[in-house]
Order: C-alpha cells, then sequence, then structure tokens
C-alpha cells in the first residue's frame, strides 16, 4: 500500500494536468515527486527552496491573483514555524488555499523535536475559518484532498501521516461517522489512530464515532452519539483520541454538549519532549496511544452503567 504522502503526489500531479487554477509551492520537501509535473507546469510548480516563511507568503500571493495554491511541507514548518505568514497572508487577507503536511506529530523520530508537530491543530484553532482534514488511510487522504482542492477558497489544513488504519472508511469531509454503538459512552477516534480505539474499546459498551475531518466539529454527531441510550439521556462520558496534542478538541466537545451533563476525557501526544527518539510504535505507547493503554485509560474514566 501506498502511504498518503505518495497519494498526495500522484492525485495532486494528476490535478495540476486537469485544473489550470491549482498551483503548488514547495520548500525542498518532496521536491523529487514532483519534478515531472514541475517540468510540465514551470509556472506552476514552485519550489521557494528552505524558506518556510515565504513558502506560505508565496502561497498567499497566488491566491490573490485567483489562483488555488497548494502549500506543502513537513507539519513543523508548514504550522508552527511560519505561523505569523498562515495568520496574515491567509487570514487577515481573506484568502483561501490548501496546506497539506506530513510527518505529523512523531512520525520521523529520527528527525528529533524540530521534526515533530503535535501542536499544529491546536494552534489553528486560535484562527478562524480553517477546515481540518485528518485522514486515516491514503484512501480517505485522496478523497479529502480531492475535496479540498475543489472548496472555492476556503483555507483547508489536510494533515497527512505515515500511520495508518488498515482499511478507509468513506469520507465527505463534514461529518462524524458511527463505526460501533454502546450506551455507556461515546469514544471520538480521529484519524489514523481508529484502529487502536477499535482494538481497545472492543466488548466495551460503547460508541465509537470516527472522526477524519475534525474542523468544523460534528457537534450535532456528538450530540446524536451522547443522547443515545435506553433512557435518551447523555451517555455522559466523551473520550476524544487524537493523534496530536491531548485535549486538543475538548473544548469544542464541551460546547457541543454545554446543555447535557457530561464529562469529557481528551486523549493524544503529551506535552513531554521524548528525547529517545525510538520508533513510531514507540512513541505511540509512550504517549499512551496503543490499544492496551487506551483500554486501561478509557475504562478507568467510565462512569458505572
Amino acid at each position: 500500500m501506498d502511504t498518503m504522502r505518495e497519494r498526495f503526489i500522484s492525485v495532486t500531479s494528476d490535478l495540476l494536468d486537469e485544473d489550470p487554477r491549482l498551483a503548488l509551492v514547495l520548500a525542498e520537501i518532496t521536491m523529487d515527486g514532483f519534478r515531472p509535473a514541475q517540468q510540465r507546469h514551470p509556472d506552476r510548480v514552485i519550489n521557494v527552496g528552505i524558506r518556510e516563511q515565504l513558502l506560505v507568503g508565496v502561497g498567499g500571493g497566488l491566491a490573490l491573483t485567483g489562483l488555488r495554491p497548494v502549500v506543502h511541507t513537513f507539519a513543523s514548518f508548514l504550522v508552527e514555524r511560519p505561523f505569523e505568514q498562515v495568520k496574515l497572508d491567509f487570514g487577515h487577507q481573506g484568502t483561501g488555499g490548501v496546506l497539506v503536511s506530513a510527518s505529523a506529530s512523531y512520525d520521523w523520530p529520527a528527525g528529533g523535536f524540530t521534526h515533530m508537530a503535535p501542536g499544529d491543530v491546536a494552534l489553528l484553532d486560535t484562527l478562524d475559518g480553517w477546515t481540518v482534514h485528518v485522514p486515516g488511510h491514503p484512501d480517505e487522504a485522496e478523497a479529502l484532498l480531492r475535496h479540498a482542492y475543489a472548496a472555492g477558497d476556503d483555507k483547508v489544513y489536510v494533515r497527512l501521516s505515515q500511520q495508518s488504519n488498515t482499511a478507509p472508511r468513506p469520507v465527505d469531509g463534514l461529518r462524524f461517522q458511527t463505526v460501533r454503538e454502546g450506551r455507556a459512552g461515546v469514544v471520538v477516534a480521529v484519524g489514523p489512530l481508529l484502529d487502536n480505539v477499535l482494538a481497545a474499546t472492543e466488548g466495551l459498551d460503547l460508541t465509537v464515532l470516527y472522526a477524519p475531518t475534525v474542523r468544523p466539529f460534528d457537534d450535532a454527531g456528538l450530540r446524536a452519539a451522547a443522547l443515545r441510550g435506553p433512557t435518551g439521556r447523555a451517555a455522559a462520558d466523551v473520550v476524544l483520541v487524537e493523534p496530536y496534542l491531548a485535549g486538543t478538541s475538548t473544548a469544542a466537545a464541551n460546547d457541543a454538549l454545554a446543555d447535557t451533563p457530561h464529562r469529557v476525557l481528551g486523549l493524544g501526544v503529551t506535552r513531554a519532549e521524548l528525547r529517545r527518539y525510538g520508533t513510531i510504535d514507540e512513541h505511540t505507547a509512550a504517549h499512551g496511544l496503543d490499544p492496551r493503554s487506551l483500554r486501561e485509560r478509557i475504562t478507568g474514566f467510565r462512569t458505572p452503567n
């Protein structure tokens, strides 16, 4: 199976041939994969070198000319390093574009903390109007990329990862999906952590929602799941399992259930800097996001029936 980043290359290269409005801006990262597309479209495939602030600024400038810019590099260099440009050149200028990241929270452990960005979604949450897609499989990445490219002049962030669920789910870029139904609480699994959540909650009386799109947050979907039960009352426990900074979506979940008694537990990447870089699986376990750890944390949080 190809990776999400490989699918990004193939889909974007094809759409550059089909859509004269689409433009791609790179900062060396993934440039080798796009050399054929650059040869075909030298005016719309631009490599600015290792200048990430310029990367975003060029994308905003292209948007002002009427193009649909796709801006790509590692998440740490796309959201964190040039955050002022994201805020001003897209938000303040009122332009739209598609930011496509790679490397996610800890996908390249050997790269060290400079190449890790667990706080990217939380940082974008300080800005208005961003749609955030977190696909859990390369097929979902393709569908959500196509959705983002065709989204008029909206501001969209697509967070690609080396991690993947074993099978894709149908995605439309709008709603959470009910994967499993239960009566004792709700677990929202984001993107590539769905398989771990399903393994962790096997045999438990819990509803599992799948969220390949986290912004806008699906208030109605969470409310419908939380209010499902034998008495029609809220299943008071909601657990969010996110592949980025723990607690990123707890405020959104609390807002969705503001008029309903509830508790929310946010699980995700911790703030601790893991200096012995190891492997992706070792980082997942260290942050308590492997199936065994998730089961312990979820069952420890649940209100007894």
